[in-house]
């Protein structure tokens, strides 16, 4: 009975996913993720290799959206696994089972980081995989989940480089309230001498070009909202379906009230420090995201031994599911954008403002990410053909981030256009590729700002995408013509972090 719960739950969670893996177009990350894979090294400007080669391996084999997002929907169907796994080592039977996975399935924010392949991806099951081993070796005496776990925590980091705050977290924790013994054990230093290894090429990268992911952290404060304490809290509610807050809250609890749970103390307290430290650093909402997991384990069976009656049970969890239903469509591509926009209307399913640059988005800016690529191309194409075939080879095209970057180099051979340039992250780092264009066909707001650095500016076209970002419309494509001083000599102001 126990496998066929967690057989289920983690197959269905893996069809849904599935189901609506082609529905909408590739992320902005996604494409600029593949072009980066396309050119493989030991780490980027903004993120670790592991989710670039992934991407660029799965759009090798076609282009299909679907395969590239094949990684994400296996982590989202993993997660469920190890939730029931969790429940399973502390004891939990059959109710609490059924409670902390679907909880793992359903709740909004954790099926919304695994719409896509991302550098979140991979970080609930990270997180709770980490928490898993740190658990076993405590209530089992399992010294070998020390080792697999730092291998995890290794191939963790080479995905998104957030779990080192949980891996602090979880320090901090069991220095507080213990077992303190396992900050001794060898097993655990082992475990740590794996990961070090497993991380270091990625670090060693950004040393060697200067930390510029620091300097992308240092600036994010830029572009990111900024919540209150309050309000971050109440987000986390909704996010994560406010029927299921009893699942977590109980599971950040109980190991302080219940007897055979108190040996796991130290991962709600892992879980406010990390908590606090998010918040204080004005992190997003989905930053903390991948602790729940390990908290609706462990609320699971608290739950299921403080509700003893299975109709009740059941009658929650049919309700809290049925909730999550409700809130799916602003988390997964469910639905097409039109009817979308007409949901949220209609539900006042309006979700908290990630960054400053939102205002204008008709959708979640998830889902906006994923739609006007191919429009913008064929503009960018358009304004390109008006330019006079001679002038082309001595000619670049310049725009201001990475997704429209790669949207060009993705989609822009089909029209023959070059590899684009961008100061953005890692295209900054690659500068020119090359070229030492004489003029510069420029995607930007104001074209009038070229005046300055040009003999003549030319306005040949304007992006507009209907469901798109609300900063990727009525951008100027406008033809700079006689670049000075030159580009090579501009590049260094050119390239920002973000």
């Amino acid at each position: 009975m126990r496998n066929r719960i967690a057989i289920g739950l983690t197959a269905a969670t893996a069809a849904v996913h599935l189901s609506v893996a082609n529905r909408y177009d590739l992320f902005r990350d996604e494409l600029y993720f593949i072009v980066c894979g396309q050119h493989p090294a030991f780490g980027y400007a903004d993120q670790p290799p592991l989710v670039p080669v992934l991407a660029a391996a799965g759009y090798a084999l076609g282009g299909q959206t679907w395969v590239v997002r094949l990684p994400a929907v296996i982590a989202a169907a993993a997660l469920v696994w190890v939730a029931i796994a969790f429940v399973r080592l502390l004891g939990g039977r059959s109710g609490a089972m059924w409670i902390a996975g679907l909880a793992a399935a359903a709740a909004p924010m954790l099926a919304g980081l695994t719409a896509t392949l991302n550098t979140n991806v991979f970080e609930p099951l990270g997180w709770t995989l980490v928490a898993y081993a740190l658990a076993r070796a405590v209530l089992r005496d399992d010294r070998r989940a020390l080792i697999w776990g730092g291998a995890v925590a290794g191939l963790a980091l080479e995905a998104k480089y957030g779990i080192a705050l949980w891996l602090v977290a979880l320090a901090v924790g069991i220095a507080v309230a213990g077992p303190r013994d396992l900050l001794r054990r060898r097993e655990l230093w082992i475990g740590i001498g794996i990961a070090v290894p497993i991380a270091l090429p990625s670090v060693v990268w950004q040393a060697a070009n200067g930390w510029p992911f620091v300097a992308l952290v240092g600036h994010a404060h830029l572009k990111d909202a900024v919540t209150p304490p309050l309000a971050y809290a109440v987000n986390q509610i909704f996010v994560f379906n406010p029927l299921f807050a009893p699942i977590w809250i109980a599971g950040a609890i109980a190991p302080f009230a219940m007897r055979d749970l108190r040996a796991l103390r130290f991962l709600p307290i892992a879980y406010a420090v990390a908590a606090c430290a998010i918040v204080a650093g004005g992190g997003k909402d989905y930053y903390l995201a991948p602790a729940y997991a390990s908290l609706f384990a462990i609320g699971g069976v608290a739950l299921a031994r403080v509700v003893r009656a299975t109709a009740a049970r059941r009658a929650y969890l049919v309700l809290a599911t049925a909730a999550s239903a409700v809130i799916l469509p602003i988390a997964l591509p469910v639905l097409d954008p039109g009817t979308l926009i007409a949901y949220q209307r209609a539900l006042h399913l309006v979700g908290q403002a990630q960054e400053r640059a939102d205002a204008g988005t008709l959708m979640p800016p998830t889902f906006a990410d994923m739609l006007g690529w191919h429009t913008f191309v064929d503009q960018v194409a358009a304004a390109w053909n008006r330019i006079p075939l001679a002038n082309r080879s001595s000619t670049s095209i310049l725009v201001d981030n990475y997704g429209e970057a790669a949207a060009i180099d993705l989609y822009g051979q089909a029209f023959g256009l070059p590899p684009a340039l961008s100061g953005q992250n890692e295209y900054g780092l690659w500068g020119q590729r090359g070229q030492s264009p004489r003029d510069v066909l420029s995607v930007q707001y104001d074209a009038p700002d070229l005046r300055h650095y040009c003999t003549s500016v030319a306005v040949l076209g304007t992006t507009s995408a209907t469901y798109a970002r609300g900063f990727e419309q009525n951008k100027a494509i406008a033809l700079c013509r006689g670049v000075h001083p030159s580009l090579a000599r501009l590049w260094p102001h050119i390239i920002y972090f973000e």
